[in-house]
């Protein structure tokens, strides 16, 4: 055994084929796969979705990066006015009724990554963290288009409220919601891919406000 397989072996609870036969390894993806999930393996710590879009990359990203897409594409995010700081935008989340959202796209267009930094009823700490990696679809499905894969994690502040002094009375918290936010969010990405499906095959300006500002 080499150096580097013995420092592999000392770890303690690993499965790779050196350690584990085959017929073991079958058994442990038997055990790990089901019919049904429960509710916790599904809507825990993580919410992943994913779609493919018949439009190239670049437009994707282009229109992802402006924030003030979501006022598009998102259910229930509009109106929104630039914030005091650099980037941030603020609106209303109309699921939330009378509530202020807050929101800036951080975005890297050679990785083609855009995550949403948002907040519910304040500005200065964005903990609403929606992540968006952009690929080609050429690479992964051998087609044109894009492949969108979309990944919020469950932060604390979705249990507990810790600026409830700045919402809305009677207002309903956004971690309430967080067990239907694969669906809710499904149908957002279903918004995304119909829009720029639709701009890209008619080849029309692909963001909401390219055409006054002649972008």
């Amino acid at each position: 055994m080499s150096a580097d397989e013995k420092q592999m072996a000392a770890i303690e609870g690993l499965t790779r084929v050196e350690s584990t036969a085959k017929e073991e390894m079958v058994g442990i993806l038997a055990e790990l796969t089901h019919a049904v999930y429960p509710h916790e393996d599904l809507y825990g710590e993580f919410c992943s979705i994913q779609s493919y879009i018949d439009c190239p990359p670049e437009k994707v990203f282009q229109y992802m990066a402006d924030t003030r897409s979501l006022e598009e594409w998102t259910f229930s995010v509009r109106d929104f006015q630039p914030a005091d700081e650099k980037d941030l935008y603020v609106g209303v989340d109309k699921i939330g009724e009378r509530t202020k959202i807050y929101c800036k796209a951080v975005s890297n267009r050679e990785a083609l990554t855009v995550d949403y930094h948002c907040a519910w009823d304040q500005g200065e700490h964005l903990w609403m963290i929606y992540l968006n990696r952009i690929v080609s679809a050429e690479l992964v499905l051998n087609k044109p288009g894009s492949v969108v894969f979309w990944q919020n994690c469950r932060h604390p502040f979705y249990n507990n409220n810790p600026f409830k002094d700045k919402a809305p009375n009677g207002r309903p918290w956004v971690g309430d919601f967080w067990d239907m936010f694969y669906a809710g969010h499904m149908v957002e990405l279903k918004n995304l891919k119909t829009i720029l499906e639709h701009r890209h095959k008619h080849n029309l300006p692909i963001g909401p406000h390219l055409v006054e500002e002649g972008s």
